[in-house]
């Protein structure tokens, strides 16, 4: 089942931490002004806005943080937009944002391809200040490079899927969208559907881009995420634990001893 019709019910989720309060005024922005109707909730992961009460979209709690980079939150924005039969789930970091039209480009390229189990959105980085970089990086081609978590648009047949979000062990949660990628390649083998354009905006706070460009990188730019912690982690696992984690992931994970 798609479900893609005129009587779309369409969720977007966006975790969010410590984000400031026009950041993610923002973001909540972007989604009301999309061109189709669309839902928005916001899952606090720890450190609840209050202000959020009082704005149009829906608040969810987390009582404490769980440093795992939102994993835990959007598997949970996710299972709710199921259990209450939306047909279309996309995800959107707080510190990110859509064009206009992102959802209904989206879908109506989900119509063009009526078995796909989701669709994968083009983004492009932008600036602190939210001019728009020349790509430095090659463009996010499904399953032919990285897929990031903003891009994503769940269809239906893909929804059984998106548990796997919240059981990202928190040890490789730095690679969240890498792990659930290569899992939705076992999972889900049927080639990825992409729209034609670029409509995800993506605030770039990787210091190496900027020097790549020769740019001066912005107040609070960080380095490219490290994957040794998460092997040191692996090489760190009994062969008993590296079985439960693969499982849980529906992934093979390996160590040295594997």
């Amino acid at each position: 089942m798609n479900s893609i019709s005129n009587k779309e019910k369409i969720l977007v989720v966006t975790p969010y931490y410590k984000e400031g309060r026009e950041m993610i005024e923002h973001c909540i922005a972007s989604v009301k002004r999309q061109t189709m109707p669309t839902d928005h909730v916001l899952v606090a992961d720890g450190f609840p806005q209050a202000w959020l009460d009082e704005a149009p979209i829906r608040h969810v709690k987390l009582d404490q943080a769980h440093g795992d980079y939102g994993n835990l939150a959007r598997g949970l924005g996710a299972l709710l937009g199921i259990a209450e039969s939306y047909t279309a789930i996309a995800f959107l970091d707080a510190d990110n944002w859509f064009d206009d039209d992102h959802i209904e480009l989206c879908l109506n390229t989900a119509r063009r391809h009526p078995s796909a189990g989701f669709i994968v959105a083009q983004r492009r980085f932008v600036r602190p200040d939210h001019s728009v970089m020349e790509t430095v990086t090659p463009a996010d081609i499904p399953y032919g490079g990285h897929v990031d978590t903003n891009c994503y648009l769940f269809l239906p047949r893909a929804f059984h899927l998106l548990h796997y979000w919240s059981q990202i062990p928190r040890q490789l949660a730095s690679f969240g969208d890498h792990i659930f990628k290569l899992m939705l390649q076992s999972r889900y083998p049927e080639p990825m559907v992409s729209t034609d354009r670029r409509t995800v905006n993506y605030l770039c706070m990787f210091e190496g881009v900027y020097r790549e460009k020769g740019e001066v990188p912005p107040e609070g730019a960080k380095p490219y995420v490290d994957w040794s912690m998460c092997q040191n982690w692996l090489e760190s696992l009994s062969a008993d634990e590296l079985q439960y984690y693969s499982e849980l992931v529906s992934l093979k994970l390996t160590n040295s001893r594997s």
